[in-house]
């Protein structure tokens, strides 16, 4: 089996693929001022997909560890099963470290230092406006996504519409086809009485005809045996 039909390498570029996205993500996490909305979404986004990703690398791990049992069973050798151990390891070991850093820095955010009076309430302020734009962004997201919705509502209840009026067309349409056929059908009905009619009337034609030129034959050969038995015997 090449590595192009082998489901463990379809699975691993898949995770590997998501792993390049933490590690983007993460990136941009660690240049995003603290205890600002964005801050805060992202360490969200970072905790939840790093737990996933965690997830898909835990269950490969243990197809593996079903494979190992047997490798011969499914095409494999001792190397390709230690370099996929190998791959699986590497691959927790960096979801592992970037949500560590992502939960310490999430702890320190919760629990800065100690600030005075006046920072601490400027922080908050800065802490509560951000919060602010964030939901702001968040609401016009969510109002936006929403008009599309609306949006894409209407075009179907009018592609619906139109598929009604379609619909009605062609009913009416096999209405008519179903009464120019009825009407075909007695026609014909019609047609083939009158048919059988004349058919019998000919019938009945041909066999008095029949019947008169069997008569006409034998008066013509009575006739005939007549003139012959008077030149035969009487001349």
């Amino acid at each position: 089996m090449t590595p192009a039909q082998d489901p463990f390498y379809i699975v691993k570029d898949e995770i590997q693929d998501s792993i390049d996205k933490v590690q983007d993500t993460f990136n941009q996490w660690k240049q995003t001022p603290e205890n600002t909305g964005e801050y805060v979404h992202l360490t969200r986004e970072l905790l939840t997909t790093c737990e996933s990703v965690q997830w898909q690398v835990d269950e490969l791990d243990k197809a593996i560890s079903v494979a190992e049992r047997d490798p011969a069973y499914y095409g494999l050798n001792e190397v390709e099963i230690g370099k996929r151990r190998n791959w699986t390891s590497t691959a927790r070991n960096q979801v592992v470290s970037v949500r560590r850093n992502v939960e310490a820095g999430k702890h320190k955010t919760a629990y800065g230092r100690s600030v005075n009076p006046s920072e601490l309430g400027r922080s908050k302020q800065h802490m509560a406006q951000d919060n602010d734009d964030f939901i702001a962004s968040e609401s016009d997201q969510q109002m936006l996504l929403m008009k599309q919705q609306d949006d894409e509502l209407d075009m179907l209840s009018a592609s619906v519409q139109r598929i009604g009026g379609v619909g009605l067309t062609i009913h009416e349409e096999l209405v008519g086809q179903e009464k120019l056929l009825g009407e075909l059908s007695l026609d014909m009905e019609t047609t083939s009485n009158r048919l059988d009619f004349v058919q019998k009337r000919v019938a009945m034609v041909l066999k008095k005809a029949s019947l008169k030129g069997q008569i006409m034959m034998i008066a013509f050969l009575v006739i005939l045996f007549i003139i012959l038995f008077v030149l035969v015997f009487l001349t």
